[in-house]
């Protein structure tokens, strides 16, 4: 059964820009899905659509058996604890700590005013701690966020997600302000959270090869409409064009240095 379904989702801001067009989809619980496409091509937009940070203009979007349109903002509250965020720029705040920011997560579980106290439970500090560890950060656990390096912020936007408990989470471009070798520390904490744990993980990239070294499937998108669906196997250079069009000589090189390997 999917945990995620898509159906004819639409999204316009007006009646000459449309993100989203007809889109449709499902993903099952667990499994590893990259986004790619061409920068506006729409993959931001339907990220937030599906946790309804931006809402939809047509079709709807079911996680976990509910129409996600339909929740009043307690239940929308509710549901966005099952579904975590990573973005680019990280969202933290730099004045604070590792592990202030971590706790951070539990906020969706917390009355406003112990979100304001900072009021978290033994239990909840110790998953926080736990995960920390996991994410190789114990050094800077009482480190100032702002002292941290790129990489390590992201990791801190990882561990934010997962004190969460999700059920799914959403990464937008995680990796798209990293060098290569932190890059690769974050897609394979990303890999292994989704391997270990069984979290549902949709995640935009801008590189294509490496959404075909992590991902179990892939969804191309280009001009709010998705043009390819499939494993990483059928992504041939056909259907590289068909997502980039004239812009995707590079990337079937990338994919040629595959295959030769």
């Amino acid at each position: 059964m999917a945990l995620l379904e898509l159906r004819n989702v639409t999204k316009c801001y007006n009646s000459a820009s449309t993100a989203l067009s007809d889109v449709s989809f499902s993903v099952r619980e667990g499994e590893f899905v990259s986004v790619i496409g061409p920068s506006g091509a729409g993959k931001s937009t339907m990220l937030r659509c599906i946790n309804r940070m931006i809402e939809v203009t047509g079709g709807e979007i079911y996680f976990d058996g509910v129409i996600v349109s339909k929740l009043n903002k307690r239940d929308l509250r509710k549901l966005r604890t099952k579904i975590g965020m990573i973005f680019q720029h990280y969202n933290l705040v730099d004045r604070l700590t590792v592990i202030e920011n971590v706790l951070h997560g539990r906020l969706g579980y917390k009355s406003t005013l112990a979100g304001v106290l900072g009021r978290y439970s033994q239990e909840e500090k110790g998953q926080a701690f736990r995960i920390i560890k996991f994410l190789g950060l114990n050094e800077q656990v009482y480190s100032r966020c702002d002292q941290l390096s790129g990489g390590q912020k992201q990791r801190v936007g990882i561990a934010r997600a997962l004190v969460q408990n999700p059920k799914m989470i959403l990464c937008d471009e995680p990796i798209a302000s990293l060098d290569p070798n932190a890059s690769k520390i974050i897609m394979d904490h990303l890999r292994n959270v989704s391997t270990g744990m069984g979290i549902t993980m949709i995640v935009n990239l801008h590189q294509v090869n490496v959404a075909l070294k992590y991902s179990d499937r892939i969804i191309g998108v280009n001009k709010g409409k998705v043009v390819f669906d499939g494993s990483p196997a059928e992504l041939t250079p056909e259907r590289i064009y068909d997502i980039y069009g004239s812009e995707s000589g590079d990337l079937i090189v990338d994919l040629g240095e595959r295959n030769a390997s």
